[in-house]
């Protein structure tokens, strides 16, 4: 569909990509890797037509749709939400009057048994099948549902976007992208804005309703959730697999691995081989030996183990100074911003050396809580900070705080102080800032080279009590492990707000629970707060996590078959649960499984009758009526689909929840 063909690009003398080539396929879903400035940002720009290669191309048909969301944007803020996201329906018109275009050269043509006359009747038939889908009715729904699924409610609809702030005015940008529902979607860390919910509704959209994907995440759960392919850029060359993250890392782990044997024993014959030559050279009773043994040697194709970029970031944090038993004390503290309650009554503590989680919708007070911990803003209520407790703190815009006119080395050096100031360039190595890096101005770095930057910052001064805001924002998957083995390894007490379920999970013994204007106390991990969350609120299964095997994105190609329903046995999980608990579980698996086996019962019968239309189509009926029909039952199909993809993500997440 897409062709990437021998693409370079240079930047100052140095290669980013080296005559680098690939297809990208109509149901491709990519996952594109590698380190932070090694240049995926770039591919994507190029692959929109934002950017040009030094040399190669990027080809793709003429009629092929590209949907491209960069990592920050320009919004105009003069409309409503609802206002700016209908903006994504304005192409109907325009296929509309392709449609009246085609029947009326359909109406005059008499060549009915011929290829071409054939070809033009499957293109209105397709277009009609489009612009049904695309209803002004269907429009609406489809418009509620995608902005309700990325955390907005209905009361935000007709607020002006100018009320909103940057990561929620990127949410509209993504609705009107997805709602437009290009061939090819083009997203550039598209979770790095949303909440834990809005991630898992995203998800399931990918894998249902998405057509060809290329993203860059570095959110392991969700890209080993939507993608089927990874491409690893890595030193100006890619390592194509098609298999999701989790399975790439082990299969390019097995292939250096492989490389390095045959490599060891190739080396090995060839050392035989010459010391056989040397010692033999002169001896004429071994001279035809000899010359086979040359010859054998010259044709050796010399095997080349693939360069791998072994640069990696040195993080530890300075020991913590002991501080008081309870860091943070909470007593009934509530904010509000007018008649806007954002919280109330947060009631906690926070012991000496706990690591605790804050979740939550964005805009449920995470962030707020927060800033008053650090006294930046009023409160009611009393919070207390413990004996000698030293805060650092990385705000969730703390790498668009840098100065972008300045050198690395000189932030650095701006806010040094004493014997540290001796040891920056030492520090900023340490960091992957060495050598000439330091001297590159702030405003050319990554997303994630400017996060490394803001977090040396932290590091400059001991403390006992971490408050991290989205610290993994843009950081690589390499990157986000260290950091989470150094938070790990610290001995003072942290506070991590993030949206990164593999991020918390294995790191925090506490999740604080930010909604509905309270701060719920959970004891355990991130995914024992999930699962006790699901439990807790079956009627809001839809939101939980979906399976996570892929399904296809069409009608037809998504057809279910009642062999591929889950039957968990409750049993295995319900050991842990009250009886009650465990027959209330087993009721609801019950009511799932038969929404299943109904909304199937819908497909079949849609099914039907879109066949009993086409049928009509293939007889010679081309009056416009039965194209209408045609689109019609399309529609109704459609939307039967997307009652079966509801009802079967219920069931998959009972499945999932006793597989767990």
């Amino acid at each position: 569909m897409i062709s990437i063909n021998g693409l370079s690009v240079e930047f100052s003398a140095r290669s980013l990509f080296d005559n680098i080539s690939y297809v990208i396929n109509p149901r491709d879903r990519i996952a594109l890797v590698g380190k932070n400035g090694a240049g995926k940002s770039t591919m994507l720009k190029i692959i929109a037509g934002l950017q040009q290669p030094t040399s190669g191309n990027v080809s793709a048909p003429a009629d092929i749709t590209i949907g491209y969301l960069p990592q920050q944007m320009q919004i105009e803020d003069t409309l409503t939400v609802v206002e700016e996201v209908r903006k994504a329906f304005s192409h109907i018109a325009a296929m509309q009057s392709r449609l009246d275009a085609m029947s009326a050269e359909l109406a005059e043509r008499t060549d009915y048994e011929s290829e071409e006359y054939h070809r033009l009747i499957e293109r209105i038939s397709e277009l009609s099948e489009q612009i049904a889908i695309l209803g002004s009715e269907n429009c609406e729904a489809e418009m509620e549902k995608t902005l309700l699924g990325l955390g907005f409610v209905r009361s935000d609809f007709n607020r002006p976007t100018a009320e909103f702030s940057g990561g929620w005015r990127m949410r509209i940008e993504l609705a009107k992208l997805l709602l437009r529902r290009p061939d090819v979607l083009l997203l550039d860390e598209p979770t790095n804005h949303l909440d834990i919910e809005s991630i898992q509704w995203l998800e399931n959209f990918l894998v249902a309703k998405a057509k060809a994907v290329v993203l860059v995440s570095h959110d392991r759960a969700f890209i080993d959730r939507v993608t089927n392919r990874t491409i690893e850029i890595s030193l100006g060359k890619i390592y194509d697999y098609a298999v999701n993250y989790s399975h790439f890392v082990e299969l390019r782990k097995e292939r250096i691995e492989q490389q390095m044997r045959a490599f060891r024993n190739q080396q090995k014959q060839i050392q035989d081989t010459e010391e056989f030559i040397e010692r033999f050279r002169y001896k004429a009773t071994k001279a035809v030996q000899v010359q086979s043994r040359m010859k054998q040697l010259a044709k050796i194709e010399r095997i080349e183990v693939d360069e791998v970029d072994n640069s990696h970031l040195s993080l530890k944090f300075p020991p913590a100074p002991r501080s008081g038993d309870f860091p943070v004390i909470a007593d009934n503290v509530g904010k509000a911003y007018g008649d806007h309650q954002v919280f109330d009554h947060a009631t906690f503590t926070i012991r000496r050396g706990e690591k605790v989680a804050f979740v939550g919708k964005n805009g449920e007070g995470k962030s707020t809580l927060v800033k008053c911990i650090m006294g930046e803003i009023p409160f009611s209520g009393s919070l207390k900070i413990g004996h000698n407790v030293k805060i650092g703190y990385f705000a969730q815009n703390q790498a668009q705080l840098l100065d972008g006119e300045i050198s690395v080395f000189d932030t650095i050096d701006r806010v040094a102080v004493g014997d540290i100031r001796t040891k920056i360039r030492d520090i900023l190595g340490a960091f992957m800032f060495g050598g000439e890096a330091s001297d590159k101005k702030v405003k050319v770095l990554s997303g994630g080279e400017k996060t490394r930057l803001a977090m040396i910052k932290l590091l400059l001064e001991p403390v006992n009590l971490l408050i991290l805001d989205e610290p993994t924002n843009h950081l690589d998957m390499k990157t986000k492990d260290i950091l989470k083995q150094a938070i790990k390894d610290f001995d003072g007490t942290v506070i991590v707000v993030s949206h990164d379920r593999e991020f918390l999970d294995g790191l925090v013994e506490k999740v604080y629970e930010f909604g509905g204007g309270a701060v719920r106390e959970n004891l355990g991990g991130i995914y024992d707060f999930l699962e006790r969350k699901r439990l807790a609120s079956l009627s809001e299964l839809e939101r939980s996590e979906p399976a996570p095997s892929p399904r296809k994105d069409t009608a037809k190609d998504r057809k279910p078959a009642s062999a591929s329903i889950p039957t968990p046995e409750p049993a295995q999980k319900t050991s842990q649960l009250s009886y009650a608990e465990a027959r209330e579980r087993e009721k609801a698996i019950r009511r799932a499984r038969k929404k299943v086996e109904e909304a199937e019962a819908g497909v079949a019968a849609a099914e039907d009758a879109v066949k009993a239309v086409e049928a009509r189509i293939a007889a010679g009926e081309v009056a416009p009526e039965v194209f209408e029909q045609h689109a019609a039952a399309n529609k109704n199909l459609e939307n039967a689909m997307s009652v079966w993809e509801l009802a079967q993500m219920e069931l998959d997440s009972f499945a999932s929840s006793v597989d767990n």
